[in-house]
């Protein structure tokens, strides 16, 4: 299968994860970048090796950005070749630097990264447990956090790598929904609203539905009702069918009887 090529390379930013463990989150983690158009995956001293067994199962279907994953030795060499990097960690870490969320980094990412890829950028993941190290976090040009709730910080690594991607997508202007769920019908005719409440009158005037002295009055609200839909023309054939549906079996039934000899 050919690599999805919505993103030109170079524009996205690199996800790096370091001395990850779980087989499980390394492919949710591509799965989440696959998600928002994210493709390269850099793995640092994966632990008990790579590839690791149940990875592509996890990554339900985004092969493609593991079998592009490169591995590295350390977190220096993973990001050797690139311009701007950022740190994540929920917890803050004594050293001066400038700390946002994920929504401002990403603006950031994207400025810097441009159509032509001026800047490299990667964004470095630490250890499911402990996170990353002082020392790596002090690799970094700045911090990038969560707004999660005190009461329980801890995030998920692949859950970590979504929440960025996603952000950076909405910065990339990228982030138009899939469909729109628009109206495929048009609005519904004076006329065809008309003809509806003509029937649906005529239908509950057979039914007994009006008291004489309250039946001008109750017509008024049902229209009334009836405008506030907004109905479109196919709702409008909808509510008539249904309509019909209700009251020809009770005519019929009328006419098979046939009319009372005195």
């Amino acid at each position: 299968m050919s690599q999805p090529t919505e993103i030109p390379p170079g524009i996205a930013p690199a996800i790096i994860l370091v001395e990850p463990q779980l087989a499980e989150n390394i492919g949710m983690t591509a799965r989440a970048m696959a998600n928002f158009g994210l493709t390269e995956l850099r793995l640092v001293n994966p632990k008990n090796g790579w590839p690791k067994k149940g990875v592509r199962e996890a990554a339900s279907g985004a092969t493609h950005v593991l079998d592009a994953a490169r591995v590295f030795a350390s977190v220096r060499e993973a990001i050797g070749d690139l311009h701007y990097v950022l740190a994540t960690t929920a917890r803050e870490r004594g050293q001066m630097k400038r700390v946002t969320g994920p929504d401002e980094a990403m603006r950031e990412v994207v400025g810097r990264a441009g159509e032509g890829g001026a800047q490299r950028v990667g964004i470095l993941f630490g250890r499911e447990r402990v996170g990353l190290t002082n020392d790596e976090v002090s690799l970094a040009d700045a911090i990038v956090t969560f707004p999660v709730s005190p009461d329980f910080p801890s995030l998920n690594l692949a859950q970590g790598v979504l929440l960025t991607a996603y952000e950076w997508r909405r910065a990339a202007g990228r982030a138009r929904l899939p469909f729109s769920g628009e109206m495929l019908s048009p609005p519904a005719t004076r006329e065809a609203l008309l003809s509806l409440f003509d029937s649906l009158e005529a239908a509950l005037d057979r039914a007994g539905h009006y008291p004489p002295d309250k039946r001008e009055i109750m017509a008024r609200n049902m229209r009334d009702i009836l405008h506030r839909m907004a109905m479109t023309e196919q709702d409008v054939r909808t509510l008539r069918g249904a309509l019909r549906a209700l009251t020809e079996p009770r005519e019929r039934a009328r006419s098979d009887v046939g009319p009372t000899r005195a």
